[in-house]
């Protein structure tokens, strides 16, 4: 069996079959993603807050997500890899909008490419489609736009602004992104919008009526505690269980209880003998 297509993607909402999706930045991780049957993962730009450091996802480069996706894609066998292009690789123009996509399939070994935005990026998202990479859109909080968003906050609990998140969507689908993600949009709205559509709505705090949910991995799994999202389960203390084994590593070195006669490798007790008569 392949990998999971697009077009699985789309028969799963088709079937009312919900679609789970996480994020992974490495190799290990995209292992554990994949063996668990999740079949989208998402190389997101998320990567430069979680594994990076960084304040927000602005200062992320393509070289980096590059680097990321192709440990994630070695990392997997059935999952359906997508990298989000990240700030200023898809917004100047199209040209360069299409060079990057490429890359992203090209020397990131993906499958698709995710990128943020609504109705001002119909036409690139258009261009990309058109020369065979499929494309997942993203609308709602768009983190790569904070500043101009003013601040991680929900969008689309007014009227206006209700409406042109429809508009987005409407307008991306005709664009033909093979999914979009809502992020921070109030339930309601993400319910009204996954109705509209015929493409899959993968939400991030839209609530339980879109076709998906996307986690970020390090959320879930209790590992990254500089900021909890309201919208995120823990399924894990990790960063607690990891500390407490490390710690336990620690003690067992300082006990001189690691490593065991077992943990290491033996020789020929003559040799050592033979080195220390050459050594006197």
């Amino acid at each position: 069996m392949g990998r999971i297509s697009i077009r699985d993607i789309h028969n799963m909402k088709c079937r009312g079959k919900k679609i789970s999706a996480v994020t992974a930045y490495d190799y290990t991780s995209a292992q554990i993603v994949d063996a668990a049957g999740v079949p989208l993962v998402l190389v997101g730009d998320s990567l430069g807050m979680v594994t990076l450091g960084y304040e927000d996802t602005i200062p992320v480069t393509m070289e980096e997500m590059l680097h990321h996706s192709r440990a994630v894609v070695k990392g997997t066998n059935k999952a359906l890899v997508i990298l989000d292009l990240p700030f200023l690789s898809y917004q100047i123009n199209t040209g360069e909008a299409l060079q990057n996509a490429g890359r992203a399939l090209q020397e990131g070994g993906v499958q698709a490419v995710k990128v943020e935005g609504g109705q001002s990026i119909v036409s690139t998202v258009k261009r990309i489609v058109e020369i065979g990479i499929p494309v997942m859109g993203h609308i709602g909080l768009m983190p790569q736009s904070v500043h101009a968003l003013g601040g991680y906050r929900v969008r689309g609990q007014g009227k206006e602004e209700a409406l042109e998140l429809v508009h987005d969507a409407l307008a991306l689908q005709e664009a033909g992104v093979f999914a979009v993600v809502l992020e921070l949009v109030p339930t309601p709205l993400s319910q009204l919008i996954t109705k509209r559509l015929d493409i899959p709505t993968i939400g991030i705090g839209a609530g339980p009526h879109c076709d998906g949910q996307v986690q970020v991995f390090h959320d879930i799994l209790g590992l990254y505690t500089d900021f909890v999202p309201k919208h995120t389960r823990r399924y894990s203390e990790g960063f607690k269980v990891f500390k407490s084994a490390l710690e336990t590593f620690t003690e067992d070195i300082n006990s001189n209880s690691f490593p065991s006669e077992d943990e290491g490798f033996s020789m020929d007790e003559s040799v050592i003998q033979e080195i220390e008569d050459i050594l006197a």
